[in-house]
Formats: C-alpha cells, structure tokens, sequence
C-alpha cells in the first residue's frame, strides 16, 4: 500500500469513530490541525510516495460501570499495515496492572487485527476484558506479610540507558518528559534516529518508567546499559552521604537535540552528543551505544 491508501484507510476510521461518539466528552482530537491535514493530504495530494506533514492523535473516554477509561490513540504513518499506538488509562488499576493490560491489548491486536484497522476492536475488546482483568488480578493478590525494619528492601539508585531505532512521535516525546517529571526522575532523551534516553534516580521510579515506555509502539526498542548502586554501598568519599541526589549526573529532565540534519532533520550531530556526555561525566557509554570511540 502507499501513503495515500494508509491515509484514506485513516480517514475513514476517523470518521466512523467521530459518528460513533459525536461529542468532545467521548472522542477528544487533541491534534486538531493534524486531522485537517490528513484530510487536506487524501482529498488534494497526487503524491503516494510522502507521508502526510503530521500524524492525528485522539483520546476515547469510555464510562465502564462506575470506571472511566482512556483510550489515548496515535496512527503510524504507516497504519494500518502496522498497530496503532494506544495507551488504555484507568484509576481503578495500578501501574503493574496497566503494563499488563497493554501487553494483553497488543497481544490481542497483533494476532486478530494486524494489516486492517483496529481502534474500534481495541475498544471493543476494553470494554470486554477490563472488569475481567480487575477481578482476576484481586483473585490472585497475595496477602500482604508483614515485615520487620531490618527485611525493608534495599534502596537503590539506577540509571537506564535506553536506545530505540528512532523517537519522532509528538505524543512518545510528550509522555517520555511528562512521565519523567511525574516520577522525579532525570536525565535526557534525545528524538530522532536513533532516539536516546537517560533515565536516573530510584530503582522503583526507573523501572516504572520503562514499564510505561516499553509497552508502546516501537520498531525496536531496548536497555542497552543500566547502572545500578545500592545506597548502602561505601562511597568514595567515606566522609560524603549517599542519597540518590548526591548520584544523579543530570540536573532535571531535558529532550536534547544537537545539530538536526539529513532528509528529514531526524539525524543528530553524535559528535556534539559525545561532547555532551563527556561534560556530564559518562562519555564511556557512548561507545556502548555505538560500538566506537566518541571524540
């Protein structure tokens, strides 16, 4: 199929969904000028061979019993020969739960959808399995023990390192800086391809982060390197306290672009990435990274 085909395979899902939940309370575009554009590229474009200029990114809001649910839905440009990017959120569900039931999702779509389009069985398959899903996890919760001071867990500092064939999605951009700040983590991510994130700080917080990460669309996606420091451990400095600040390499959270060129504007200066890395005292992971020496 060309870029055209995936358009009007789009846009005529989008029309669909917006016939079948016609006010903002149920389907909110939250890109509305990308939905002109779509329909603009299919309705005057006689090029086949470039995507449409953006992508449309809509949420669902389902009203399930007493739950509200989520349906925060993105299109590939490629879609619907490849899956959308759907996040499902409910406040009825904990983070563990969320990580599964997109794991669920996409199981599901991959096996029963792949190659047609698919939002409205991704609803359709919401509203059958969620209350399902919520009961077995509660059936299978174990009982909490109680636990004496000195079997607390140890708290760790960790440091991710994560590496993706390519970060061009506005909405994957948006979560990455906004899930950071929500768990207190810092670092860096870098969009284009390939795309770079750096995430520091707890232990729990990071492996949050990645469970969030993790379960979107990506055409690869990984932890090429992680550090990880038990805040016991001795410090150098045996005069110096260890807390999570005192290991932290970034201050806050940044989404760092060094010198955009190529086609598409999607290739970073790795040069000026090395230089980065190098002011912010961890150079060696560039050959990590690279599998070369960063000068």
């Amino acid at each position: 199929m060309s870029y055209l085909e995936w358009a009007e395979c789009q846009l005529a899902e989008l029309e669909l969904l917006t016939s079948m939940f016609p006010t903002q309370e149920e389907l909110e575009m939250t890109d509305q000028l990308a939905a002109a554009e779509l329909r603009g590229y299919v309705e005057i474009s006689d090029s086949a061979d470039s995507p449409p200029p953006s992508r449309p990114q809509f949420l669902i809001k389902l009203r399930l019993d007493t739950m509200d649910v989520t349906l925060s839905c993105a299109y590939p440009s490629e879609y619907p020969s490849v899956l959308p990017e759907i996040a499902v959120r409910c406040a009825s569900l904990s983070r563990a739960q969320q990580t599964q039931l997109h794991t669920d999702l996409n199981a599901y779509l991959v096996e029963n959808c792949q190659g047609e389009v698919c939002v409205l069985s991704a609803v359709d398959w919401v509203k059958e399995n969620l209350q399902p899903f919520i009961n077995k996890s509660l059936s299978a919760a174990p009982v909490p023990k109680k636990e004496s001071a000195s079997a607390q867990p140890q708290e760790v500092f960790s440091r991710l390192w994560i590496y993706s064939h390519h970060i061009y999605n506005k909405m994957k951009r948006k979560n990455i800086l906004e899930w950071s700040k929500e768990l207190g983590l810092s670092g860096f991510s870098m969009p284009g391809k390939p795309g770079i994130v750096c995430v520091e700080g707890p232990q729990c917080a990071c492996e949050e982060f990645w469970s969030r990460v993790k379960v979107l669309t990506w055409k690869k996606i990984m932890i090429r390197h992680r550090e990880d420091i038990p805040l016991d451990q001795q410090s150098e400095d045996s005069s110096a306290v260890r807390n999570i600040d005192s290991l932290r390499k970034f201050t806050g959270f940044e989404e760092a672009v060094f010198d955009p060129h190529g086609n598409r504007g999607n290739h970073m200066d790795l040069g000026l990435l090395y230089q980065f890395l190098n002011e912010k005292g961890c150079c060696d992971v560039f050959q990590i990274y690279f599998g070369i020496e960063g000068r």
